[in-house]
């Protein structure tokens, strides 16, 4: 699989774990509602920077959000 779907998938499952909108995430992060939507599908190749703030965002590791076997 794709790391950007791997990654888009960590990131629905942790924000729905949160349970945070998109749009309730997007605020947190400092960014819009369809950027997020647009990670979240994996068409984003996102900086280091941005997953740090995703990251921070959810209070998970960025590790975690590489992994291929958390939302499977």
């Amino acid at each position: 699989m794709d790391i950007r779907q791997i990654f888009g998938n960590n990131l629905k499952h942790y924000r729905t774990l949160a349970d945070l909108s998109q749009a309730a995430l997007a605020v947190k992060m400092g960014v819009d509602r369809a950027h997020v939507s647009s990670m979240e599908r994996g068409q984003q190749n996102v900086t280091i920077i941005t997953l740090w703030h995703v990251a921070q965002a959810l209070n998970v590791e960025p590790a975690a959000l590489l992994e291929d076997s958390v939302s499977s």
